[in-house]
This record gives C-alpha cells, structure tokens and sequence, in this order.
C-alpha cells in the first residue's frame, strides 16, 4: 500500500504542459468533470492516489492562459510581474484520472467545484468549451512530492475526511485501493445530490455529511460529532488522510490524535482552503516574505 517520493532531484519532478478542453460532464449539483487533451500529455506521468497539480486559469477577458515565460528558473518571477489584470490566476487541483485512449491518445481528468462566479476556478469551469486552452505544472515523473498518500507499510486499515473541494482526491484514493483493505471515510458535501458513486474496496464503510445551509464555524463540530460515534478498530495501525478546510481537519485530527490514540505520524492533513479567507488571501499569505522569483512551496 505504500507509495514513496521519488529520490529524483525535485526539479525534474513537473514540468509545463498546455491543456486543451475536450468536453465537460456534470457530476452532481456541485462537481463538473473537464476532460482535457494535448500532445504534450504524452510526457505526462500522474502518481494516482491525491495527485495534484497547478493549474493556470486565464483572466476573464482572454481565451487561453498565456505566460511570459515556461523556464523553470524565470517563469514565477516572470508569473508575478505581470498586471493583475493579465496574469492568469494560479490554484492547485487534484488529477482525478489520467488515461491512454484506444487511438493513443492522452487524456486527463479534473474535477471542479462549482459555486457561481465567486471564485476564479468556479467562473472559467462554468463557461469551459472544446477548445480552450491552459496552463499547468503537472508531474513529469510517477513517483513525485505532490502526491501526498503515503500509508506506512504496516497500515492494516484506512480512515478518510473530505470535504467537496478534496473529494475527488478522495475518490482517486479509494479506487485504488487493494481490495479488502478496511474503510472508514466521511465525506461531506454541500448538498444531496453531490453524493456521487465512488469506486471503493468491498466493504468500504463511508458516511455522507449534507452540510446544513450558514453552518459557519459549527461545521468542524458537526464533522467530529460523526466521527467522534462512529466505531473504529480497537487495534491495528490505521492510517488518516484529512483534507478540505483547514478549521476542520485540524478538529478532526486532535480527535483522532487525543481522544482516538492514533499515532499523529500515522496522520496525513492537508487545508485545501480556510473558512472566511479568501483564496488570494490564503495565496498572498504563501507568498508573504518571499522575493519575485521565490515560489512558494505549498504551491505544488
């Protein structure tokens, strides 16, 4: 079960790769489905389970993402000196499949979350057509640091939080998984009909959280309430990946470490985003301290 960073030096791990959209499909009241293709994705090596990448959107006014430069030692500060107005807006996404078609074609799959205009991602999913073209910094090599899944050897059994916006890295995760290893997940979605079927190993015990409208900071309460009367083996090395807000993987991994005695090293977390932060704050944030050219690494 155990998937290991390559020793490859980390420069070699991604590369640029241009995108191009070959058709959408609706997934549930929140998910969208954005299929792309391009030659480039031949050199293109996902490592499964939660691998992401960084995805560069353009600005509203543009049909494509065009950069200044696709060096590895210039394209950030040259990403960063650009006019707001021009430069194409960054975010990091999970690839939820990658596949070889019978022609011998390279296709990549991503999933978006889609809630109106309100953020840069949204608004560009919502109106992608055949065609369109965007950046990315994707894995150039199978084994790489973005893929965050790394169960230890002895882990006997798997304990999953997900919230929309990691539940496609959730999804990834589960199908490929061996059969018969022991689940238990908590996924919780905006509203009903984005409890989407998921691939999962026979017996996977998943609980779906419906957020109630205005939760707010109650929320984190409501997730560890389900987690907290929920069953788990008394014995064994499980092993937990949390992902989605911030306030609310860290609530759940104090349960699991205090009140669950599960070994904190046994326990991945990551905060996709945070609760009354926007996504440029959170960005502005990473880059706070940095010089022009520094790229963050939380950005990959």
């Amino acid at each position: 079960m155990t998937t290991a960073a390559s020793d490859t030096p980390a420069a070699v791990h991604f590369k640029f790769f241009t995108l191009e959209v070959l058709r959408t499909r609706r997934l549930g009241h929140s998910f969208l489905r954005v299929t792309f293709g391009g030659e480039s994705l031949a050199d293109f090596r996902s490592g499964g389970f939660d691998q992401s990448l960084s995805l560069f959107l353009p600005p509203p006014h543009q049909e494509h993402t065009e950069l200044p430069s696709t060096e590895e030692d210039t394209w950030f500060g040259a990403w960063r000196a650009m006019p707001e107005q021009e430069r194409p807006v960054m975010r990091s996404y999970t690839v939820r499949e990658q596949r070889r078609t019978e022609a011998g074609a390279d296709e990549v799959d991503i999933d978006f979350v889609l809630h109106g205009d309100s953020s840069p991602a949204s608004r560009w999913a919502g109106k992608a057509v055949t065609g369109r073209r965007i950046m990315a910094i994707g894995p150039a090599v199978a084994e790489n640091k973005s893929v965050r899944f790394q169960p230890p050897a002895a882990t006997d059994a798997v304990l999953m939080y997900a919230d929309e916006t990691a539940l496609p890295a959730a999804a990834a995760i589960l199908e490929r998984l061996a059969d018969g290893t022991p689940v238990k997940a908590w996924f919780e979605v905006p509203h009903a009909d984005d409890r989407i079927d998921l691939a999962a190993p026979a017996g996977a015990d998943i609980t779906w959280i419906v957020r109630e409208p205005g939760a707010g900071p109650a929320r984190a309460e409501r997730v560890v309430a389900e987690v907290r009367a929920a069953e788990l083996p008394a014995d064994g090395t499980p092993y937990a990946w949390l992902a989605g807000e911030a306030g609310t993987i860290r609530a759940v991994r104090r349960h699991l470490v205090q009140e669950r005695s599960i070994d904190r090293r046994a326990v991945r977390f990551t905060g996709y985003w945070r609760l009354g932060a926007s996504e440029e704050q959170l960005l502005a944030e990473a880059y706070a301290g940095k010089g022009p050219s520094e790229d963050p690494a939380s950005e990959l």
